[in-house]
């Protein structure tokens, strides 16, 4: 049985809307945030040979955010939705702040992780490293040799 992404995100217990302009997504957060409930109260009064006066009160729902509202919604601003709460603004965290930020590629190129180079490494076993060696035959065996063992 095939998962839909909508299974998936159905399922998630929080979500944030970080920004975007995907129309698709737009269209969900606006819905998510839901309605608000505008009252416009107006007056009114003629005058003449009849003269008469009325007044009417009318409510209208409103989108807490449009699509466009959403697609320009300021960089340090974020939408959290939890259980059980209704969804709220927020201020995006700092991460500069952060006491880890010296780690991240963000504070210096040389943190970034390279595929390649992850890749290309070789193991290389000096005679003091330890190991298990597994016979694919004796899956039990639970011996553990030093790396020269096995050097000529």
């Amino acid at each position: 049985m095939a998962t839909r992404p909508s299974t998936i995100i159905g399922n998630c217990d929080s979500a944030i809307f970080l920004g975007g302009k995907e129309k698709e997504t737009l269209e969900e957060w606006s819905k998510i945030l839901g309605k608000e409930t505008i009252h416009s109260f107006s007056t009114s009064e003629t005058k003449g040979n009849s003269p008469s006066y009325g007044r009417n009160l009318n409510k209208m729902g409103k989108e807490l955010m449009s699509t466009d509202e959403l697609a320009t919604m300021p960089g340090d601003k974020c939408i959290l939705q939890l259980r059980g709460v209704r969804p709220f603004l927020s201020k995006k965290f700092d991460i500069t702040k952060h006491p880890l930020y010296k780690y991240l590629s963000d504070f210096d190129k040389r943190n970034e992780f390279n595929i390649e180079r992850y890749l290309n490494t070789k193991l290389t076993l000096k005679p003091s490293d330890m190991f298990e060696v597994l016979d694919e035959l004796e899956v039990e065996l639970d011996e553990t040799l030093p790396a020269d063992a096995f050097i000529e």
